[in-house]
């Protein structure tokens, strides 16, 4: 007899359960695009203990044929491929047909399914196996209900995580799904409390809204470009509201959400010189493309996928971020900033749920507990499967005689906030939120709308404002002045951008004027130094140095650039050599732009140089003039604002 034997059919699906079932999240995130693709327009998620003990998804789609309830079960039975051809025009997010025989072999899995014309059929499966097959009375629709997960795989039920980490996960999967889908309504709940509702009315902001809060779905701006071949929309975030993880950037193609490399850097390359070092944004990325450009079928998960003409597509959404927030005044205001801070920090991004307690739930709990923090743990770990959050009292601060604290008085907005998303399609939806309603706080008279930050009956303003200078702060900060209120700018952060802008250019021109030197300069360098230097000559040309051997590891220059600063032509030229020995190996265009950054940062005013007025003058008229004049090369901001009002309202001017 021979050593090959085909493996049973019950074992062949455990292990492709391996793959397809990692966790509770994974059922959620199957089933719910199953359902996606039946064409529901609602699909309900209820679990409890995390997912442990039970998954039931519920959706309005069009429902299993009495015929393929049974077939379904099978492995590789699927009615979203017939052929080799489909596998290149893959339009579903789901298409091999593994999805539920490895649930159904891992657990009790129970179908009631029906098209709406005739009866409907109930199944039930232990371990794969059918224990029931009967007609049953149903909605249009399917639900299925997992129960006793793993029963038979104790090693795999072993290294399950907390509640709260399975519960974490399972919301990170649906908030994924809503924003990939805003046309569809989710209803997530956990233990009979509500998580998550979205209304389905295709609006991404409300969506982001239902997510991350009010706050940061105010401060979202819209995206859209196209090309022959991609059209790119969604919501991105000002740079004002940034996470220190990269897990808030969503992409997705075609309505799946995909992890790929270079797309992502093009999002962050949009975002360039906004955000500060280590900070990433909250980004909702939609891309649509003609299904033979890409191909899905390349990781278990289907997480990853291959695209054609992905320089094409990187440049689009590239120019297209920059040319967002190129329109944008991006100055924050103090007050603002400070609210948004406290929302989106505590309570939006790590909002994750805590079993029993809706999101109002717990945001009304904290206006009557205002001291809390939350767990380091949480905040610091990077990766959203990891993530489970709990809050933790402190001791409550003694109240002021005079009335509430500002921090009180942050709160109870926070809430009026949550209970303003109310704005219902219907009366049984009290979860929805329409941004068209929400008033802007920086201008009280005028509305918030999904389709744009700005009021487009608003005149164009200019990116930077005329500002006056006031005097000086620690010799570090200009005050500034004007109509609006009190301008704060940081003097080096200003004049880094100044310089960055002036260097980038530069350093990117061809064919340089360059100066003779009428005494050469030489460097000597170690023989490691000198060889990478020996490799890189041609790119030192194109920077216009040309580097003469002389000597043993020695080099000698007899010209540069004519725009390098007087005086202090030898250190930029070491500063250049630093930063390509530091890369070793890398582009031109990588290395002019790390030499920008470098030559502004180091040539630009020190904290601590006290200014005169026609100094604080001329840099304030030179900033006017800069592209992007809101945040140094690095990422941190300029200039803050503090508003004519918000200061009446400090000195009780206006109540």
């Amino acid at each position: 007899m021979g050593r090959i034997v085909r493996m049973d059919e019950a074992l062949a699906n455990k292990i492709a359960a391996g793959e397809v079932v990692e966790r509770p999240a994974s059922i959620v995130k199957e089933l719910v695009e199953n359902a996606l693709d039946a064409d529901a327009t609602a699909i309900t998620i209820e679990v409890k203990e995390g997912g442990l003990e039970k998954i039931k998804i519920t959706d309005d789609g069009h429902g299993f044929l009495p015929e393929d309830c049974l077939l379904a079960f099978e492995r590789h039975a699927t009615s979203k491929i017939k052929s080799e051809k489909d596998l290149f025009h893959v339009r579903t997010l789901g298409f091999r047909g593994e999805a539920l025989p490895s649930i159904a072999s891992v657990s009790h899995f129970e179908l009631r399914t029906s098209t709406g014309e005739g009866p409907g059929r109930h199944l039930v499966l232990v371990g794969g196996r059918v224990e029931t097959d009967e007609p049953s009375h149903s909605r249009k629709g399917t639900e299925m209900t997992i129960t006793q997960l793993f029963y038979n795989t104790p090693a795999r039920l072993k290294y399950l995580k907390t509640i709260n980490t399975e519960l974490a996960n399972i919301t990170d999967v649906v908030n994924k799904l809503a924003l990939a889908h805003p046309d569809i309504r989710f209803h997530l709940v956990h233990n009979e409390k509500t998580l998550l509702k979205t209304n389905g009315n295709g609006d991404l902001a409300q969506v982001l809204a239902a997510i991350y809060g009010v706050e940061t779905a105010k401060q979202s701006l819209p995206l859209k470009a196209s090309s022959l071949d991609f059209e790119v929309e969604g919501r991105l975030v000002k740079p004002m509201i940034s996470r220190a993880g990269r897990q808030y950037v969503y992409l997705f193609i075609n309505g799946r959400y995909i992890r790929h490399y270079s797309l992502f850097n093009a999002i962050m390359n949009g975002y360039h010189t906004l955000l500060p070092i280590g900070r990433f944004p909250i980004a909702v990325v939609h891309i649509k493309m003609d299904p033979t450009l890409v191909d899905v079928n390349v990781h278990p998960a289907k997480l990853e996928a291959r695209i054609s003409k992905e320089a094409e597509l990187v440049e689009l959404i590239q120019s297209a971020i920059k040319g967002v927030f190129h329109a944008q005044r991006l100055i924050p205001d103090v007050q603002k900033t400070k609210r948004e801070r406290e929302w989106t920090e505590q309570q939006a991004m790590d909002f994750r749920p805590v079993p029993g307690k809706t999101a109002l739930d717990q945001v009304k709990e904290r206006a009557v507990s205002p001291s809390f923090e939350a767990n380091p743990e949480r905040l610091t770990h990077q990766e959203p499967e990891r993530q489970a959050l709990t809050f933790q009292a402190q001791d409550q601060p003694s109240r002021s005689l005079e009335g509430p604290s500002q921090r009180e008085i942050l709160q109870e907005q926070d809430v009026e906030d949550m209970e303003s998303m109310s704005d219902p399609i219907d009366l049984s939806d009290r979860d929805s939120f329409n941004p068209s309603q929400v008033i802007r706080e920086d201008r009280p008279d005028q509305e918030f709308t999904s389709e744009s930050g700005l009021d487009q009956n608003e005149p164009e303003r200019k990116r930077m404002p005329k500002l006056f200078p006031i005097g000086q702060l620690h010799g570090t900060y200009i005050l500034a002045q004007n109509e609006e209120g009190l301008f704060i700018i940081d003097q080096h952060a200003a004049q880094e951008r100044i310089k960055y802008e002036f260097f980038r250019e530069k350093v990117g021109e061809t064919g340089h004027k360059n100066q003779e030197l009428l005494f050469p300069l030489t460097f000597d360098f170690t023989a490691s130094e000198a060889s990478i230097i020996e490799e890189n000559r041609q790119i030192l040309s194109e920077l216009g140095l040309n580097f003469e051997a002389f000597g043993h590891h020695s080099f000698i220059v007899r010209s540069h650039p004519n725009w390098f600063p007087k005086g202090r032509e030898r250190e930029t030229i070491e500063s250049i050599v630093e930063e390509l020995i530091d890369s070793q190996s890398v582009s031109i265009k990588k290395l002019r732009e790390a030499l920008a950054i470098m030559m502004s940062c180091k040539q630009s005013i020190k904290a601590n140089r006290h200014l005169r007025m026609d100094e604080m003058e001329s840099l304030l008229d030179q900033l006017i003039e800069a592209q992007d004049p809101f945040t140094c090369p690095h990422g941190r901001p300029v200039i803050i604002h503090f508003s004519t009002y918000e200061m009446e309202k400090l000195f009780k001017r206006v109540m």
